[in-house]
């Protein structure tokens, strides 16, 4: 009687894939093997996302290395684990090249970041390039406006 009211609740498209089973256990070890994930293929999938992830400036960069944390405590549950020195590098090779001077700033330091340090560093860094890019727009504004000015009193 299990075994028909279980055979029931499947969808159709699943039970002519379904072994015929003559009992509630076999019928349910079947469809647990058609729903059960395959690890490896899981790990690559989640390892290719990670390792070409890179960081294109928009958005925020510590919601982007805690989203590359989040991928890398996902394979450490499927058993493929690497370290935390491992995961600042790929941090620090997916930013992009105006990051250029920080990664020489971090390789020429004899001392290696957490990643908690490199995400405040990393915060620190996007805020003076974005500091910065304020500042020359704004030079270059004034620049334009007293060039226009000079030509006026020319006339």
């Amino acid at each position: 009687m299990c075994l028909m009211i279980m055979k029931r609740s499947v969808p159709e498209v699943f039970r002519g894939s379904i072994s015929k089973s003559q009992n509630a256990k076999g019928f349910l070890d079947a469809v647990e093997q058609y729903f059960t994930s395959n690890k490896k293929a899981d790990a690559s999938s989640l390892l290719a996302k990670l390792i070409s992830m890179r960081y294109k400036g928009k958005g925020n960069i510590r919601e982007y290395i805690m989203e590359m944390s989040n991928l890398a405590s996902k394979l450490k549950a499927l058993k493929l684990e690497f370290s935390d020195d491992l995961l600042v590098h790929l941090v620090l090779i997916s930013l992009p090249t105006h990051f250029g001077q920080f990664k020489v700033s971090y390789n020429t330091q004899k001392d290696k970041w957490t990643l908690n340090e490199l995400i405040s560093h990393c915060v620190q860094e996007e805020e003076r390039q974005q500091r910065e890019k304020t500042e020359s727009a704004h030079l270059a504004s004034s620049s334009q406006e007293t060039y226009h000015n000079l030509g006026q009193l020319e006339v």
